[in-house]
């Protein structure tokens, strides 16, 4: 009688006769553990840098933004400042900044997004007009240099994120150089640390981004063009009445319209969750289709070797082997096959994921219960779509397998 070990053996031999066929129909295990695995991995590593940038600024943070943020397809870039779709008044900021409660108000005006040096220009980025506040705000500190201040006689003074220093400049501390922006030329005053950004808003990465005083991009654009107000209240207890309190007076401004959105940090924090979390079941789902064509490929080449060894089934069953102990041989040699592919799936995510933080700005992350769901999937596949093969063989009839050539 063969027992467990007997059987895993013999499976282990029969897909080493066979190693490029047994390869070719672990390819879709493996096609699917990579896109499940590298998906999931992407969404949390979207979540944790949105989870760092509200830890950053601080829970008692609120932003208020043009739009009412609807279930529609921008909300992502309604939650976190990618659309510019509709701005904020002068008369909404000096409202918002009258509100009890309220210690600091931040305007954010869109200026340009055109910034040279010389001949060379910097495209992808922006140039915001803010007021002194914006460090304290955001929860930003700067490597190098100073930020400006409201009133200081200076009015071409800026201050710039990495990327900024980097690709226009070619180096790390440009303290002191100029740049021209609008035909207004400005010396760059400090730079802020690396900021955490959100993939789902390549529109506000800071790292790209120039500031300028709030006043000056009104004289460059004829207007305040606000897309964003960061406000910080007195007391971080009372945020949610903060924020009720700007949203009844903006309610009172845009006379009883809801054309804006008031959030708070936590709003934002569970929307983006669930976003990403519905999101990331979705393409999930998808990619995990990969894993059925996998089990379907892992059917057909079980059935094909049930079909080549029906006369090794038959003398087996000559010498005293039962119809159990044929299934799980053939069971066996069906869960190492999916087995092995999901673990080279896995391997092959870590690199994928590896590649990914190289050469993209994407920072996936991936965990333990993540690998092992995978795991356990894929040896279900296999599971799954080796028992018919291995009743077809379990069911021959020892004389009719012996006959068969």
């Amino acid at each position: 009688m063969i027992g467990r070990s007997g059987n895993l053996r013999m499976a282990v031999e029969s897909i080493r006769l066979a190693k490029w066929r047994s390869l070719l129909t672990m390819l879709g295990i493996i096609i699917g553990v990579v896109s499940v695995v590298t998906t999931v991995s992407l969404g949390e590593g979207a979540k944790r840098g949105i989870l760092a940038e509200t830890n950053q600024a601080g829970a008692d943070l609120i932003t208020v933004r043009p739009g009412a943020i609807g279930r529609s397809r921008d909300e992502a870039a309604s939650l976190f400042g990618a659309s510019y779709t509709g701005t904020l008044s002068e008369k909404d900021y000096e409202a918002v900044s009258q509100v009890p409660g309220t210690e600091q108000t931040v305007p954010f005006s869109y200026v340009t997004n055109s910034i040279s040096k010389d001949d060379h220009k910097f495209e992808g980025g922006m140039v915001i007009g803010t007021t002194e506040g914006l460090p304290a705000a955001l929860g930003q500190k700067l490597t190098y240099g100073a930020f400006f201040e409201d009133d200081e006689p200076q009015r071409n003074a800026a201050v710039i994120g990495q990327r900024v220093a980097e690709q226009l400049f070619g180096e790390n501390v440009p303290i002191g150089k100029y740049f021209t922006v609008r035909g207004k030329q400005f010396i760059i005053r400090g730079i802020f640390e690396e900021f955490d950004t959100s993939p789902l808003a390549s529109g506000s990465d800071y790292n790209s981004a120039v500031f300028i005083q709030y006043d000056v991009g009104k004289e460059l654009t004829g207007g305040s063009d606000i897309y964003q107000l960061l406000v910080r209240p007195a007391d971080p207890a009372q945020t949610s009445q903060v924020a009720a309190g700007i949203t009844e007076t903006l309610r009172t401004v845009h006379a009883g319209q809801d054309d804006f959105a008031v959030l708070e940090q936590k709003d934002k924090l569970a929307s983006a969750n669930d976003m990403l979390t519905l999101m990331t079941g979705f393409v999930a789902g998808i990619a995990a289709i990969s894993l059925i064509v996998g089990g379907i490929g892992i059917l057909n080449i079980m059935l094909v070797a049930v079909t080549e060894r029906t006369h090794e089934i038959g003398i087996r069953k000559a010498v005293g082997a039962t119809n159990r102990q044929i299934l799980s041989q053939f069971l066996t040699e069906a869960v190492i096959l999916s087995a092995a592919g999901g673990v080279l799936g896995i391997l092959f995510s870590l690199l994928t994921n590896y590649l990914f933080r190289i050469f993209t700005t994407l920072t996936p992350v991936l965990t333990w219960p993540i690998m092992i769901a995978a795991f356990g999937v894929a040896v279900l596949v296999g599971i799954i779509f080796g028992v018919t093969p291995a009743l077809t063989a379990a069911r021959k009839h020892p004389i009719d397998a012996l006959r068969h050539e």
